[in-house]
């Protein structure tokens, strides 16, 4: 029988409910008692939603307090020592410092490695593996949630994530070893899970095995193999679930594992299904993700159903109906945007109504495409107007675009003349400090935003409000010693929103939340036509900024390369020509902040990495034109002009040439929480520029002693030459409060002495 479900729905809520809750606990304001109740109620929420829609199969393990992954570490019994956990089950305190770092019986325990969940902006919790590590159920939660679900009548489809994943999305940490080894010692507490599902009634269980999508060593591959022929013995029926990409040279082995079902990803590989259906076996159901997963455009529900009816009269009612991948990376619900213009919502399409999306595709499949014509007009009617409207395209843009040459990428010297031109203009110390941009969000600051909104203060008693936090920032830099001021980005919502707000082509939602991490959500621009500047967008701040200070302030700006992959973008071009628009207005901002007197200037690309395709094969592709857009926002200045960029929790070392070839003159990166890793980036490869290595973890409450930001530093010019090197955090200190912002700065400043001395 055709079944509709889902791979997993959005955990914070319409309103950032959960977020609210976390911070409000880790703050002592709400006992874990209120806070599970909260966290019961949105899961139960969000599970009569999806039951509402007409979802056969629903999950029920989506949701997380923190992360997904996390959750199978704590599940496993994956807990670094650090951590002094005894053995048996894992209480939500220590979950929490795992993911956050804390004090434990007064000594300070570092948290765990951050980094992207494949190609997304979600960061997941990096589990870490000893040498001799054991494996032993640990946590009761998934079982719980199993339970729970089924008492309220919900058709349940737990979701683990696969052990062969789980191994390769790890680090092995202590002595050198294969991780790869563990899978023998894994495997069995795999079977427990699904022997305890199995027991609770459960019939269907979705295991994620999304690295099938990536280039794996033949081992890896000889160990999916061995895996499902052991889990297969569970008795239950297992969903194999890849996302993301196309299963290219893993197509064949995906789908002659011992599984009842696989899902694809329809939407980012279409050209995979054909392969995929020549090699499915007669008796495997194949879940089909034809609603895109990580956008928020309206279904063409016409061309999903000739794509769904295709693939029917090949398998019958062997044939599944679902997103592409997790709905967790769309915002929970479009019926909440009372702003946004009729034109452009009937385009778009959130979390719930992409369920709704799902089981209409289904209705049609099982009732016929009469039992949906409303429907299915209406997302014709969308798609339509989509493609007609003239607010998409702008004839100037479109000009410039097509003007653009090789002489736009490059700066006028070579960086060793720059360096020069640079030291003189700057006169800078040895090792000189700076932060990433930000200062903390103040309730302060939120309150006048949000009254600005509401229009109960005047645009100019915002700004003067901005002026004040702004100064506040220059004074406490200056008492702290600092080398290189920031103006603190008081006025800044986000670092992509505040300047798609200022660009033609971009719209914005109201509650268009998306986990980014943790409690921290982010709310995604829409890019949805041609993007140009009409007006400088930072100017006026930085400039005021400047002229509180003898010391220089840096321009703070986000990358073209980060400001298309943070936003949502428009799937009616190819992103590369949207990246160029965006680099272009960008280029305006930094040449207007020069004219302005602004000698450092900072172009943000924490999503560099962010954007590499999954298959080594395609990278040089996007490695191309992402470079040359960076290149073209940063080389309008003179030479004198001192051009930084910053990454953060992207492991970048197989493309480091490509980052060398964006020729910043700066470039910081986070190397604290990994323990300084992302050094050896430069072990082998001889960086040409200045490095600024993170040196200490602004996403944990703890602050490092100065002896080991020293020791950090001096890791560092073992690989990079002292003269080139920079003392800074390791991201923008935003999310952080005043009170522990003097702290780590002040250490940091004392660090830099010691290494100058």
């Amino acid at each position: 029988m055709v079944l509709a479900h889902n791979l997993g729905f959005p955990r914070m809520g319409d309103k950032r409910e959960l977020k609210w809750a976390l911070e409000s606990y880790w703050k002592g304001q709400l006992s874990q008692e209120d806070l599970i109740k909260i966290g019961h109620e949105l899961q139960n929420l969000h599970w009569q939603r999806q039951k509402d829609a007409g979802l056969d199969l629903i999950p029920v393990s989506d949701f997380s307090w923190y992360d997904h992954v996390l959750d199978m570490s704590v599940l496993l019994g994956v807990i670094p020592p650090r951590f002094g956990h005894p053995g048996g089950g894992v209480d939500l305190d220590t979950y929490f410092r795992m993911a956050r770092g804390r004090s434990i019986h007064g000594t300070e325990a570092a948290a765990c490695e951050m980094t992207k969940w494949f190609n997304t902006n979600y960061h997941y919790i990096v589990p870490e593996f000893q040498d001799h590590q054991d494996f032993s159920l640990s946590s009761n939660m998934l079982f719980e949630k199993v339970t729970a679900a089924q008492n309220l009548g919900v058709p349940v489809k737990p979701i683990i994530l696969g052990p062969l994943s789980f191994l390769w999305l790890g680090k092995a940490k202590g002595e050198d070893f294969d991780k790869f080894s563990l899978l023998d010692k894994l495997l069995p507490v795999y079977g427990q899970i699904l022997e305890r599902l199995k027991s609770q009634g459960v019939e269907w269980v979705q295991i994620d095995e999304p690295i099938l999508v990536l280039d794996l060593p033949n081992d890896w591959k000889a160990g999916f193999e061995k895996a499902y022929a052991q889990l297969v013995n569970s008795g239950l029926k297992i969903l194999l679930a890849t996302y993301f990409g196309a299963l290219g040279d893993n197509t064949q082995l995906a789908c002659r594992l011992p599984t009842e079902g696989l899902h694809i990803d329809l939407t980012s590989a279409p050209d995979q299904l054909t392969k995929v259906l020549d090699e499915l076996p007669a008796y495997k159901i194949l879940s089909a993700g034809v609603v895109d997963g990580r956008n928020i455009w309206r279904n063409d529900l016409e061309a999903s159903f000739k794509t769904l009816e295709s693939i029917k009269e090949r398998l019958g009612d062997r044939l599944w109906v679902a997103p592409s991948c997790s709905l967790l990376h769309t915002p929970a619900d479009l019926s909440l945007e009372s702003k946004l213009d009729n034109e452009l919502r009937s385009w778009l399409a959130f979390a719930t109504q992409k369920i709704k999306e799902v089981a209409t595709l289904k209705r049609a499949l099982t009732e016929g495409k009469q039992a949906v014509v409303h429907d299915l007009q209406v997302s014709t009617a969308a798609q339509q107007s989509r493609r007609q409207s003239t607010r998409t395209h702008q004839t100037n843009v479109r000009e410039r675009v097509a003007g653009v040459n090789d002489k736009l990428t490059q700066r006028q010297s070579a960086y060793a003349d720059r360096a020069k031109a640079q030291k003189e203009a700057l006169n800078l110390p040895p090792y000189p400090t700076t932060t990433i941009g930000s200062f903390p969000q103040t309730a302060n600051i939120r309150k006048a935003r949000q009254e600005f909104k509401k229009n109960i203060i005047s645009e100019a008693e915002y700004d003067m409000h901005m002026k004040e936090e702004i100064k506040k920032a220059i004074v406490e830099q200056e008492k702290y010693g600092l080398d290189v001021l920031v103006h603190g980005e008081a006025e800044r919502n986000d670092m992509v929103e505040y300047f798609g707000e200022q660009l033609d082509g971009f719209a914005f939602t109201q509650y268009g939340w998306v986990q980014s991490y943790g409690s921290r959500c982010v709310k995604p621009p829409i890019i949805y036509g041609d993007i140009a500047r009409s007006n400088p967008m930072t100017v006026d701040w930085i400039k005021y900024a400047q002229s509180l200070t003898n010391k220089w302030v840096k321009g703070m700006l986000t990358g073209p390369v980060t400001i298309l992959q943070w936003s949502f973008v428009r799937d009616d071009q190819p992103r590369s020509d949207t990246c160029l628009q965006i680099a272009l207005a960008i280029r305006d901002e930094v040449v207007d902040l020069e004219k302005a007197g602004i000698k450092v200037i900072q172009i943000d690309e924490p999503a560099f990495r962010e954007g590499l395709p999954l298959r080594k094969a395609d990278w040089n592709k996007y490695l191309d034109w992402a470079v040359r857009c960076f290149q073209i926002s940063a080389a309008g200045v003179e030479d004198s002009t001192q051009i930084h960029t910053h990454m953060c929790y992207s492991e970048f070392n197989d493309i480091i040439a490509s980052i060398a070839a964006m020729d910043a003159d700066v470039i910081t990166i986070e190397t604290s929480r990994s323990d300084g890793e992302l050094l050896q980036a430069f072990a082998t490869f001889n960086y040409p520029n200045e490095v600024g290595p993170g040196v200490y973890d602004i996403h944990s409450p703890n602050v490092p002693t100065s002896e080991q930001i020293v020791d950090l530093m001096r890791k560092a010019a073992k690989y990079v030459p002292p003269e080139r090197l920079w003392v800074n955090p390791d991201c923008g200190l935003k999310t952080r409060g005043w009170e522990e912002v003097e702290t780590a700065l002040c250490t940091m400043v004392e660090a830099a002495k010691t290494l100058r001395a």
